[in-house]
């Protein structure tokens, strides 16, 4: 195994993930007296709608957590080394 270079104390920053292809946020909805869940979607719409419906079929279950998956990337700040390689 080679290493190529250990970097201490370097700089990163963390954000939404923009790279061409990345995925936008996801939503599901979890009804918190059963467990079941709504399928991901890249809108709020349908997992919204799932919620309403489930609870048309069961009266009783009235609480739900919404569930909302954002995409995040790393990437070297100004003045890390590997900034500068353009890595």
């Amino acid at each position: 195994m080679t290493v190529r270079s250990v970097i201490r104390n370097a700089d990163w920053t963390i954000s939404v993930d923009r790279e061409e292809g990345a995925s936008g946020p996801l939503y599901e909805v979890e009804c918190t007296t059963c467990t079941d869940r709504s399928d991901a979607e890249d809108e709020r719409g349908p997992a919204e709608d799932w919620a309403l419906r489930h609870a048309g079929r069961n009266p009783d279950h009235r609480g739900y957590r919404a569930i909302i998956t954002s995409f995040l990337r790393v990437t070297p700040a100004p003045g890390n080394p590997l900034a500068e390689e353009g890595r």
